[in-house]
């Protein structure tokens, strides 16, 4: 045996004092691990395809293999002649509205006349087994009536209507300024944006129950569940108080996560039956049905004087939204809002529509709107810097906002804007080495270890970009989210159906209620729509307005539990402090803990947290349309074969504001993980259709990055300048660096082969550069 001791398992000698234990760390600014992170690394989280009922039954959708047809006749009678099948729903079953959707309700729960769409639901399905589920759907008898596609959103204007309320879903013309200004320098460009797709981890899941008063409880993964429920609701001709959403395990969501199909078709089964239904989606009814990012097509034209400002910006921006409305009038305000980027332009003439085809679904997305035009307004400042002869980052450097300036939509905007200081840090951070200063390091050349290329014909870029987001709801809309906090003993409950997608707000709530009470226990319960709602989960809203909720509750809790101390000793509460359990006067006279403050009491409180209002955009585009917004810089290196087109991203360099940092590895992990998905976008995330038909909805004709992919993530700076108007001056993190990160990496591109880059995600053949001649290898362009 060594002579080395185990520090854990040491015994003190006699007479030597034992260090008193720290207590761990808690409250804001510390790093406090997510409560559920070691169940999901052992495989015991519970999400929703691992639940059970007794007496299950188990579901399959009949969907659409046409993006475009008549419904001449549906049969399905064999299907429901099969043994093992209990039921057979269609859209002669739906009791209530017909119609449900995120943001305009146009879409049918199954299809009744028309499918429009690869993938939409017809029929659905229970039987005493997965297999009898299948066999029967493949049994239903259906016969279509082919119809030329819509694809083009081009066309989509003067094509025939392929909704009843037309192709054309919203239209803004924005127009700030002088439109008939124009500059010394005019730079015109044609972006294009591809299909990304949000590619959950966990295909869509869920159960649903029948109750003893004729309603039914569904179990699923939920990021919005009282609208889930309302839609639901809505469609089963129930009243809301009858359906409840219990909300699962969220393996991650970037986007809306869940099908509302999925859940309408589960109920409507489980209400025919009377039998707990259970459906688990095939990757492949993942990535036909649910949201996706918004295909946008761009056409720009800056102007600037000769010195490079900014004089006018005139843009048409097209949305395609596949067959149905979602989201997508919300995304086109936040793409026309945003389409000038964070610079001061004097004037602008902005188009955006949005319409529908009879392409896959779009919907929310994290950045939907902005990420499209961040492509866009990027690229034009890198045409215009190389025009006049400039840096690209010193062309950016003459035009960013700040606070006080103006959006395109005449909005001031309040909240901090240290662009200018973000572009400084990307800029100074120290570049990394290059091959030829490592000769000793294995240099991986674009394509990977075993890449075809030659050394000899990479090209290093270094590139720029600056985004903007909006934070929480847009346009007038409600963001008020309800919390409860009870304490007993030593031990806080937090009640708040703000739902956990991986953003950390079961985390932030549990240090809200330390950092407030002194607790170090805390308990976040479960979401269900019996709780008061708190609003969808998307646009950093859970940690503004939810957070903002629960410390309203705590403070009140706390106001409640000094009270009586205060009175006893003649003194106000604001003179009683709470640190690490204990309460404290500021001269000393008092000293005791929480527990025994509430002497075996109970204290509870309920709050709510309502942001200033906003409003729609008016007939100009003009209007006070968004609450607060986040900024971000971010420098690319990349290298590019020329001859082959692969690119390899060496580096992502980032600087983003965010309020006040409230637990500073998860904000590190969350704008690592935007950097990543943003660099999908920009490389390979495309969800590829053929006149609509979908091509390989799967993860191996869908490319994702892996952790050989991802780039040296380089957080250089975060600017922490409180929010005025937002609960503990925070910002949301997330969203920002997935708009920014593709506008770097092809501006990056850009640099290192002379080409325009106009497309994402960047082909290969448009990273070829169109002569060999170009910068030398090793040396940064």
């Amino acid at each position: 045996m060594s002579g080395t001791t185990d520090a854990a398992t040491a015994t003190p000698a006699a007479g030597v004092p034992i260090p008193p234990v720290e207590p761990p760390p808690h409250g804001l600014g510390v790093s406090l691990p997510s409560a559920d992170a070691s169940a999901k690394t052992q495989g015991t989280f519970p999400y929703a395809a691992d639940l059970w009922a007794d007496g299950l039954l188990w579901a399959a959708v009949l969907r659409s293999p046409h993006p475009r047809a008549r419904i001449v006749s549906l049969d399905t009678r064999q299907a429901a002649e099969l043994p093992g099948v209990r039921a057979v729903v269609t859209h002669a079953d739906v009791p209530g509205d017909a119609g449900h959707g995120r943001g305009i309700a146009d879409r049918p729960v199954f299809a009744k006349d028309e499918v429009r769409y690869h993938g939409e639901p017809i029929a659905a399905i229970a039987a005493d087994h997965p297999d009898t589920a299948r066999l029967a759907a493949a049994a239903i008898a259906v016969e279509y009536e082919l119809l030329a596609p819509v694809t083009d959103p081009q066309l989509a204007f003067e094509a025939e209507p392929l909704h009843p309320d037309g192709n054309l879903i919203r239209h803004i013309p924005l127009r700030f300024g002088d439109p008939e200004a124009v500059g010394e320098v005019m730079v015109e460009g044609l972006y294009r944006i591809g299909r990304q797709d949000p590619a959950p981890i966990g295909a869509e899941a869920g159960l649903a129950v029948p109750r003893p008063d004729g309603g039914v409880e569904i179990y699923t993964a939920s990021t919005d569940p009282h609208a889930d429920r309302d839609l639901a609701a809505a469609s089963f001709g129930l009243d809301p108080e009858r359906v409840k959403v219990v909300v699962t395990g969220v393996p991650g969501a970037t986007g809306d996560r869940e099908d509302p199909g999925i859940q309408l078709s589960l109920g409507l089964l489980a209400l025919r039956t009377g039998c707990p239904v259970k459906l688990a989606a095939t990757r492949e009814e993942s990535f036909l049905t649910h949201a996706h990012r918004h295909p946008t097509l761009l056409r720009y034209r800056h102007h600037a004087d000769a010195e490079g400002t900014l004089v006018k910006v005139e843009a048409q921006i097209l949305m395609d939204a596949g067959a149905y409305a979602d989201t997508s009038a919300e995304a086109l305000a936040a793409a026309v809002s945003f389409s000038c980027g964070p610079y001061v332009v004097p004037h602008a003439v902005i188009e955006g529509w949005a319409v529908r085809t009879n392409n896959p679904p779009s919907g929310h997305m994290r950045g939907e709107g902005a990420m499209q035009v961040c492509a866009a307004h990027e690229g034009q400042m890198d045409k215009l810097a190389a025009r006049l002869g400039l840096e690209p980052d010193e062309i950016r450097r003459r035009n960013v906002m700040a606070t006080g300036d103006l959006l395109p939509t005449g909005q001031t905007v309040t909240c901090p804007a240290p662009v200018a200081e973000l572009l400084h840090a990307v800029t100074e951070a120290p570049l990394p080495d290059l091959p030829k200063d490592t000769p000793a390091a294995e240099w991986l050349l674009p394509g990977g270890l075993e890449g075809a290329g030659e050394p000899g014909a990479v090209r290093r870029g270094v590139g720029y970009a600056l985004g903007m987001v909006h934070m929480l709801g847009a346009e007038g809309a409600d963001e008020v989210s309800t919390a409860t906090v009870k304490v007993s003993g030593s031990v806080a409950t937090v009640i708040c159906a703000a739902v956990e997608t991986g953003g950390g707000f079961s985390t932030l709530a549990r240090q809200i209620v330390q950092e407030t009470l002194g607790v170090e226990e805390v308990h976040v319960a479960g979401v269900d729509t019996d709780q008061p709602p708190a609003g969808r989960a998307c646009h950093g809203r859970h940690t503004w307005v939810s957070g903002g909720a629960v410390e309203r509750a705590a403070k009140m809790v706390r106001t409640q539990l000094l009270q009586p101390l205060a009175h006893k000793f003649g003194m106000s509460t604001e003179l009683l402090q709470i640190t690490d359990g204990k309460i404290t006067s500021y001269d000393g006279v008092l000293s005791t803990t929480v527990a025994e403050a509430l002497d075996g009491k109970e204290l509870w409180a309920t709050a709510q947290c309502r942001p200033h209002p906003t409003e729609p955009l008016d007939e100009s585009g003009q209007g006070d349309a968004f609450v607060g917004m986040a900024f971000c810089a971010i420098r690319c290196v990349a290298d590019v074969d020329i001859e082959l087109g692969t690119i390899r991203v060496v580096e992502m360099s980032v600087a983003q504001d965010v309020g006040q940092v409230l637990n500073p590895r998860q904000l590190r992990a969350r704008i690592e993980a935007g950097v990543t998905q943003g660099l999908g976008a920009a490389l390979m995330e495309n969800l590829r259709t053929t006149r609509g038909q979908v091509r390989h909805p799967d993860l191996t004709g869908y490319a994702l990055p892996t952790a050989l992919d991802a780039p040296d993530i380089r957080i250089v700076h975060l600017v922490e300048e409180r929010d005025v108007v937002a609960p503990f001056g925070a910002k949301a993190v997330s969203a920002v660096p997935v708009v920014t990160a593709p506008a770097a990496v092809a501006s990056a591109v850009r640099a290192a082969t002379g080409r325009p880059i106009g497309r994402l995600p960047i082909r290969p053949q448009a990273a070829v550069a169109q002569s060999a001649q170009g910068t030398p290898q090793g040396v940064q362009g």
